[in-house]
């Protein structure tokens, strides 16, 4: 297998990013980042998640959200769903594009969403099947993929099953996610490996945490083995709050300087996506974490010294 010439860049900030920070963005303020997100030419960004706000209070109002949003047609605008109430407020709101989550971890499973791993697939099935009648784009999280807060490392062949069990139902992609970012390219790249043989690599992703910085590393160990979808946040935002330790994304801003790089295209504009960043993060008061934008804005202020 070859490296694609161009990678899809699945934008996650305004949903996992903002769903782990402190600060709640009121719905003006997501609906900004999204549009700043689609100017930085971003085609794929996760506008949010019908999740209880009384768990998630970042994510309330997700429906507000996609009605402040008109966006072409091109732009896909994912939301999470959790169960069918949520897909039912996500059908109301109008979204064309949603997302389940499941666990290859039985233990971060019931933390994350009361339910077992065998409980939460039967619980989709009906779920994907309604969407893909209505003509929805289906998407699919395995969390866990190489390690869990609560059991350590996770057998493979346990990812490689609950992956094989999304595709099987109708999940177009499944996005494997090392929530806790535990793992190592090495690690990294026999798990896509072994998923990618079960439902061909054309419907996987990546989803990488840096919490031990690894996470440019992975991707960069998978790209051979011809991925071409990967998830990142702006500013490195977020991370997981049923996972403690995992202190963010992998930064979009950092993927998209690794991939310049290598000369692959991904449509996306680095100096917008630094500023959308830069935005967001004045509004939630931190400072981005993404090495490439604290690189690039401080080209920035020498270069606007000598004007």
């Amino acid at each position: 297998m070859s490296r694609a010439r161009s990678i899809h860049v699945v934008e996650v900030g305004p949903r996992d990013g903002l769903q782990n920070e402190a600060r709640v963005l009121p719905v003006a303020a997501r609906i900004g980042l999204i549009k700043a997100l689609a100017g930085a030419g971003l085609r794929t960004i996760e506008a949010g998640s019908f999740v209880s706000p009384r768990h998630v209070p970042q994510m309330a109002d997700t429906a507000g959200v996609l009605a402040g949003l008109s966006l072409p047609p091109k732009i896909r605008l994912p939301v999470l769903v959790p169960n069918g109430r949520g897909f039912g407020d996500a059908l109301t709101a109008g979204a064309r594009s949603i997302a389940v989550f499941a666990a290859a971890s039985e233990s971060f499973s019931r933390h994350n969403i009361g339910r077992g791993i065998d409980q939460s697939l039967a619980d989709y099935r009906p779920i994907v099947a309604e969407a893909r009648a209505k003509g929805l784009r289906v998407r699919g999280y395995v969390s866990c993929v190489l390690g869990c807060p609560y059991e350590g490392k996770v057998p493979l062949t346990r990812v490689v099953d609950v992956a094989t069990r999304l595709a099987d139902m109708g999940c177009e992609e499944v996005s494997l996610g090392d929530t806790i970012g535990v793992g190592t390219p090495d690690d990294a790249r026999a798990m896509v490996s072994a998923v990618a043989g079960e439902i061909g690599i054309a419907s996987v992703a990546l989803h990488f945490h840096d919490t031990y910085g690894q996470a440019l590393a992975n991707v960069l160990a998978c790209l051979d083995l011809g991925v071409t979808t990967v998830d990142s946040a702006v500013a490195g935002l977020g991370g997981c709050p049923y996972a403690p330790g995992a202190s963010g994304n992998l930064a979009t801003e950092d993927l998209v300087y690794m991939l310049a790089g290598l000369g692959v295209e991904t449509g996306v504009d680095l100096r917008r996506l630094t500023a959308a960043g830069t935005a967001v993060c004045a509004v939630l008061g931190t400072k981005p974490r993404s090495r490439a934008a604290q690189a690039l804005a401080a080209q920035m202020t020498v270069e606007n010294t000598h004007v």
